[in-house]
């Protein structure tokens, strides 16, 4: 996966288009994330008891990953996502880490 938790992302489609917000929640299972502060829905409370009174709560709700696009930490430009390994002490295949595609700078 691409995107990851805590990552500052870029939304390239939909309402929000043009906003950046960090990623709280990752739905690996439906290719899903949450994006604080984004893709806000109001969800209608009903009261539990008598005399309570009902709620409207605000939440972000999870979006499709295609429609975001991870933000460069170091060059600060929304950015396809490539693999590399890097290479361990003994010369052997070391740990996977994403790189940028427009700077090259690793990622992890």
């Amino acid at each position: 996966m691409n995107i990851k938790k805590n990552d500052q992302v870029t939304i390239i489609a939909g309402k929000d288009k043009g906003k950046t917000g960090k990623v709280l929640q990752i739905f690996a299972d439906v290719n899903r994330a949450s994006v604080d502060g984004l893709n806000l829905l109001i969800k209608h409370m009903r009261p539990r008891r008598q005399g309570e009174k009902g709620q409207r709560i605000e939440f972000a709700a999870p979006m499709n990953i295609s429609n975001m696009m991870l933000v460069c930490p170091k060059c600060n430009k929304a950015t396809r996502v490539g693999h590399e390994f890097l290479k361990a002490a003994d010369g052997k295949k070391g740990t996977k880490v994403r790189v940028c595609k427009k700077c090259k700078a690793t990622i992890d």
